[in-house]
C-alpha cells in the first residue's frame, strides 16, 4: 500500500496518531530496558521525521526530546545528593551528610553514593522521558483543530479548552524560534540568559493576542450554546458519563498492573459501553453542526492498530520474559535488547510507510487551507505573515 500525499479527504484522522503514540507510551511504561525505551525514543523520532509538517504544533517536538533529557539529569541529581532506595557495594563517592532531625527518618542529605542508585536513578528517568517523547510525538503528528473537530458533541466545550492548553507550548515554542531568528538578522546574540529575557516580552505580548484573538473567535461562533434537554436526561447522562469513565480507569488500571487482569478487561469494557451511552445522550446538548466530518479509513486503523498492537506485545512479553524487560540494577549487570520485544516495538513504524505524506501546503506551514483566502505564494515562507 503505497502512501498518498495528504489531502483534506486523504489526511490521517488525527485521533490515530493519539492512538498509536499512547500505545507506544504504554509499552514504555513495561520495561525499564534502556536499549528498548532507546529503540522506542528512536521509532518515535522516525515517525515524526517522516510524517510531520512544518506546523506550529509539528516544531514542539524537539522541545519534548529536550524536556525528557531534563527530567533524567533532575533525576540523576536528586539521586546523587538526596541518596536512592537502592542498596550498592560499589561507592562511587561520599558526601558530607547533613544532619536530619528524628522527623525526617528514611530521608538523607548527602552521604554515599553508590553506582547501583545511579543507574536506577537513570533507568527510571529514561522511562519518563520517554513518556514525554511519546506524547510529544503526538503533539508533532495530530492537528490539533481537526482532532477538536472529530470530538463528540459532550466533549465538545472541554475538547476546547484541552487543544488550546495543547497549543500552547507548540505556539510558544514557534514563537521563540521566530524572535530568535530576527534577532540574528539584526545581529543581535540570540543566546544566553540576556537574550532569553529579552525575548519573553515579546513572547508573553503575542500570547496576549492570540488569547484575544481566540475569545473574540468564539464569542463570535456562539460558543458555549446549548439545547435544553429534561433534567432526568442530564442526571442519567451525568451517571454513565461518570460511572463510565471511572471503570475505565479502574480496568485500565487492572490491566497495566501486576495484579488484577482478571478483572481488568470486563470492568474496561463494560466502562466504555457506559461512557460511549453517556456521551450519546450528552451529545443531544450541543447545537454545533458539523462540516465536512473527520474520516476514520483503513490507514487510520492501521496507524492506531501498530500502537495498539505494540503496546499488547510488550505487556504480553511481561509475562514470558520479566526478567529481561526490567535488568536489575542490583548487582550491576549490562543491559540486553531482547529479540522478541524488540521486534514487537518496530511494528511502531508502520505509520512512517502508510500514513499520507505531507502535502506542500502543509510543508510550509499552512495546514492545507491558506490564510485569509491567500495562496500559499502570498504567504512569507520565513515569517509566515502575508506578503504586501
Amino acid at each position: 500500500m503505497s502512501a498518498p500525499q495528504a489531502t483534506r479527504t486523504t489526511a490521517l484522522h488525527a485521533g490515530a496518531w493519539w492512538l498509536w503514540a499512547l500505545g507506544l507510551a504504554t509499552a514504555a511504561s513495561r520495561t525499564t530496558d534502556p536499549l528498548l525505551l532507546g529503540l522506542l525514543v528512536g521509532v518515535a523520532g522516525y515517525v515524526v521525521a517522516a510524517r510531520r509538517t512544518d506546523a506550529p504544533w509539528a516544531r514542539s517536538y524537539g522541545a519534548f526530546v529536550k524536556l525528557g533529557l531534563v527530567v533524567i539529569a533532575i533525576r540523576l541529581v536528586c539521586a546523587f545528593f538526596l541518596g536512592s532506595p537502592i542498596p550498592g557495594t560499589h561507592t562511587l563517592v561520599t558526601l558530607p551528610e547533613v544532619p536530619l532531625p528524628d522527623w525526617a527518618k528514611g530521608v538523607r542529605i548527602g552521604g554515599r553514593v553508590t553506582a547501583e542508585g545511579m543507574v536506577f536513578a537513570l533507568y527510571d528517568g529514561l522511562k519518563l522521558a520517554t513518556l514525554l517523547i511519546c506524547v510529544g510525538a503526538a503533539n508533532a503528528l495530530a492537528n490539533p483543530a481537526r482532532l477538536l473537530k472529530s470530538l463528540p458533541g459532550a466533549l465538545y466545550e472541554a475538547g476546547v479548552a484541552v487543544v488550546v492548553a495543547m497549543t500552547f507550548a507548540p505556539n510558544l515554542v514557534a514563537d521563540v524560534q521566530r524572535l530568535r531568528a530576527a534577532r540574528r538578522l539584526r545581529g543581535r546574540p540570540d543566546r544566553g540568559f540576556k537574550a532569553l529575557l529579552q525575548v519573553g516580552l515579546p513572547v508573553l505580548e503575542g500570547a496576549l493576542e492570540r488569547s484575544v484573538a481566540l475569545a473574540a473567535a468564539m464569542d463570535a461562533r456562539g460558543y458555549g450554546r446549548s439545547a435544553q434537554v429534561p433534567p432526568a436526561v442530564r442526571h442519567t447522562t451525568s451517571v454513565l458519563t461518570l460511572g463510565g469513565l471511572l471503570g475505565v480507569c479502574a480496568g485500565t488500571y487492572g490491566l497495566l498492573g501486576d495484579t488484577g487482569g482478571g478483572y481488568g478487561l470486563p470492568l474496561l469494557l463494560a466502562g466504555l459501553a457506559a461512557a460511549l451511552a453517556g456521551l450519546w445522550l450528552g451529545g443531544r446538548r450541543s447545537v454545533r453542526s458539523r462540516y465536512r466530518p473527520e474520516r476514520w479509513g483503513a490507514r487510520a486503523w492501521l496507524v492506531s492498530g501498530s500502537g495498539i498492537a505494540v503496546a499488547a506485545l510488550m505487556i504480553w512479553a511481561n509475562d514470558y520474559a520479566p526478567a529481561a524487560l526490567h535488568p536489575p540494577a542490583v548487582p550491576l549487570t549490562a543491559p540486553v535488547l531482547p529479540l522478541w520485544p524488540a521486534a514487537s516495538v518496530l511494528v511502531g513504524l508502520l505509520p512512517a510507510f502508510v500514513a499520507p505524506l505531507p502535502s506542500s501546503a502543509d510543508r510550509a506551514g499552512l495546514g492545507g487551507a491558506s490564510r485569509g483566502g491567500r495562496r500559499a505564494s502570498d504567504v512569507d515562507p520565513c515569517t509566515k505573515e502575508p506578503t504586501q
